[in-house]
């Protein structure tokens, strides 16, 4: 059986998709059909369930991926290592949110170009969840940090670390209530506080206030800045309240340009997880920002 087919076969198996699988391989869409197509003819059975949209495999698919994705990954694998030794300098393409890359990971692979480790040159990329999934899907990225976990069977993700959400704001707002005012009053003790967040839906308020108050969120905010960063400098300018992960704001709460205005029981959290495309984790230089990583954020919880 040819190698090669079975390599797009499972390459499809993965995306679920032919047209998907064919910009990975990067080879045109009806040759990804045909070399299917010739594997089924080989084989005597039907490996997929043509659907509107994408494909489905059938029983003989999933066994046949199952016995066949190990090896063809082990010889990656290889042929990868003997690259390495050809070209020891590789770049690492990875992607994430812009604030969540700025203050925690770009930093923590700055330990890749050490020269006792792995050589690893950095092409970073921001985006929101979708975004990077994505582009990590169609072979843009070779790394991906984001908020949702990816489903399917061509990317595959683990845990990176949880952060916790706080709602706050500068002093003089916080100044504003008796204390317990907020825990005792809820929501709507906040009324008249002006929001601020990084889109007009309010994700991070809207998430905060189903959790921690049970309620709904503001109608609107005061201020919309899409980037953290520049929601947590309006904040310190006294612009309003806004719900933030604890790693952006810590500093400025222990200058005291921000106290937190409540102090729930259960604080909200956010799940980062660390993707990469199925099969690709073995990749030396992809490995080892894998693993710099996972260590980094042991200190990030």
């Amino acid at each position: 059986m040819d190698v090669a087919l079975l390599r797009t076969f499972v390459m499809v198996h993965r995306a679920g998709s032919f047209t998907r699988a064919a910009a990975l391989l990067g080879l045109s869409q009806p040759a990804v059909t045909s070399q299917i197509r010739t594997l089924e003819r080989q084989l005597g059975r039907p490996l997929f369930l043509r659907r509107a949209r994408g494909v489905t495999p059938t029983s003989v698919g999933d066994e046949l991926a199952h016995r066949a994705a190990p090896h063809l990954d082990a010889l990656a694998e290889i042929a990868e290592g003997a690259l390495t030794v050809e070209a020891p300098l590789r770049t690492l393409h990875l992607a994430g949110p812009p604030e969540f890359m700025a203050d925690r990971v770009l930093p923590a692979l700055a330990g890749l170009r050490d020269p006792s480790g792995p050589s690893v040159r950095l092409r970073a990329a921001f985006g929101s969840a979708e975004e990077v999934l994505e582009g990590l899907a169609a072979g843009h990225h070779d790394l991906a940090v984001t908020t949702r976990r990816p489903r399917g069977t061509l990317l595959s993700s683990g845990t990176l670390c949880d952060e916790e959400h706080l709602l706050v704001a500068a002093p003089h707002w916080a100044a504003r209530f008796p204390p317990g005012a907020v825990r005792r009053g809820g929501a709507q003790a906040l009324d008249k506080v002006p929001v601020v967040d990084v889109h007009e839906t309010l994700p991070f308020t809207r998430r905060y206030w189903a959790t921690v108050f049970e309620a709904p969120p503001p109608e609107h905010a005061a201020v919309v800045a899409p980037d953290l960063r520049a929601v947590l400098a309006c904040v310190v300018a006294g612009a309003g309240m806004a719900v933030l992960p604890r790693y952006l704001c810590e500093e400025t709460l222990l200058r005291r340009e921000l106290v937190t205005l409540l102090e729930p029981p259960l604080p909200p959290l956010r799940t980062y997880f660390l993707a990469v495309r199925t099969g690709t984790q073995s990749l030396p230089h992809l490995a080892a920002a894998h693993e710099w990583l996972m260590r980094a954020a042991v200190a990030w919880g």
